[in-house]
């Protein structure tokens, strides 16, 4: 009898340790089932999807001195059959700042990610990643500017 019931509380303990598992009570029987979330998908649509023609990755503005601001436009052009919006546009650093448009880009239509640098602080070869976040397949480009600084 002493088995049975150590057998028993050993097998509750762990259907109450899982998360995920609910107990269900049936004719004095303890069933478990496992629950999943209902999460649905949608089939991603990549022929059709947005997509980005930048006409450069990666601008460098050479040698410029320390503490010194630049800027520079990333031209695109959206060569996908359905609109592009931009979510978000992030630097890898607080030193360059993004600047994303707001409205969406429709098919064959034209725009620009400003991007802009502060040199203070700074020296020597520097590379930055501007990550853009978009309804494209996939959902992130990066774009980068390089400078040497004096």
């Amino acid at each position: 009898m002493k088995k049975i019931f150590y057998s028993l509380s050993f097998l509750a303990l762990c259907a109450c340790g899982n998360t995920n598992q609910k107990a269900e009570n049936q004719d004095s029987l303890v069933v478990t089932t496992t629950t999943e979330s209902n999460k649905t998908e949608e089939p991603v649509d990549s022929v059709n999807a947005p997509k980005f023609k930048f006409e450069e990755e990666i601008h460098d503005f050479g040698d410029i001195k320390a503490g010194d601001e630049v800027q520079h436009e990333f031209k695109f052009t959206n060569v996908g059959k359905k609109d592009l919006i931009i979510s978000d546009a992030r630097a890898s650093c607080g030193c360059t700042i993004p600047e994303k448009p707001e409205k969406p880009i429709a098919p064959g239509a034209s725009e620009i990610i400003k991007v802009k640098f502060n040199s203070t602080g700074k020296s020597g070869l520097v590379n930055k990643d501007i990550t853009i976040t978009a309804n494209t397949v996939p959902t992130t480009t990066i774009i980068k500017i390089r400078a040497n600084i004096k």
